[in-house]
């Protein structure tokens, strides 16, 4: 198999990690294409490269970010998307079963299956995983701007994190979904082709990446003491008690909110003014699923 390596180096503990990594990929892949990101969107341009030049499969080393980069050069090509965790959340390596130790990741990669995956896109903008607005796209705004001018890290994310929990309050939004028109104001609205955000924290159970649909999930704003006792909840595959949750499967939906709309796509921040489009394509691209 042709395969060309994309790895963050950005992710990882520096040169002698990189030196390490690729003495595996080697053993493992003799003579396997090994490249690593310069800056942002890089990885989106290795990856069409090397479906341009005809590889098998082009594998994402790093975290959500860098492999929702990578398939965005992949979209609508034979060559496969491939994923080695090195993130901190990891939801798209979880879903697809990659375990996060890398050594084991990449043996896990030479018999991996090739299957044909949808992906969502928001305002058009591609999203492998999870796209959505509320009070986590709010948090990782924060995060994001935080990180300008100060240090990032867990702890100042738990400290945005905890703050916005505590003030945020839900906006109206007048939302159409596959046509049928809606209005809500959920604590979080998620569009989900994938099951969890990362670390097993599982929003949408049901999920799954080749129907060819979204789950929409909406979490309701409830006092914070049933919140609470929720969440265990959304580390496993069961039903979510007290009504908290809402899910529904569409194909289009329209979020109308008047002003800024703050989103994510794959945990990244985004910024938009009064619309927001989400819309699924129903086997994008081409992605390795490794053998159980």
């Amino acid at each position: 198999m042709k395969i060309r390596f994309i790895l963050n180096p950005k992710s990882g503990k520096g040169q002698a990690d990189l030196e390490t990594l690729a003495a595996c990929i080697q053993l493992n892949f003799p003579g396997a294409d090994m490249r690593l990101t310069k800056d942002a969107g890089h990885a989106t341009e290795l990856a069409k490269e090397a479906a341009d030049m005809g590889f098998d499969a082009a594998v994402a080393i790093g975290g959500d970010g860098t492999i929702n980069e990578t398939a965005r050069g992949l979209v609508g090509t034979n060559t496969a998307l491939g994923v080695i965790p090195r993130g901190s959340g990891n939801g798209f390596a979880r879903e697809l079963g990659m375990p996060l130790l890398f050594e084991e990741a990449v043996m896990r990669l030479q018999r991996a299956k090739a299957v044909w995956c949808d992906a969502g896109r928001a305002n058009g903008e591609l999203f492998l995983n999870l796209a959505g607005v509320g009070i986590e796209a709010d948090i990782a705004w924060q995060f994001m701007e935080h990180g300008k001018t100060g240090q990032r890290g867990m702890w100042p994310y738990f400290k945005i994190g905890a703050k916005t929990a505590l003030s945020y309050k839900p906006k109206n939004l007048e939302l159409t979904a596959d046509g049928v028109p809606v209005k809500t104001a959920p604590l979080t609205l998620v569009f989900a082709n994938g099951r969890q955000y990362g670390s097993n924290f599982k929003i949408a159970p049901q999920a799954s990446l080749t129907d060819g649909l979204l789950d929409m999930v909406a979490v309701q704003d409830i006092a914070k003491w049933k919140l609470a006792l929720t969440a265990p909840f959304f580390f496993t595959d069961g039903k979510r008690p007290f009504g908290v949750v809402q899910t529904a499967h569409v194909k289009h939906a329209l979020i109308r909110q008047a002003g800024d709309i703050i989103y994510h796509i794959d945990g990244e921040p985004r910024k938009t003014k009064d619309s927001l489009e989400i819309t699924v394509e129903p086997k994008a691209l081409k992605v390795l699923f490794p053998e159980k």
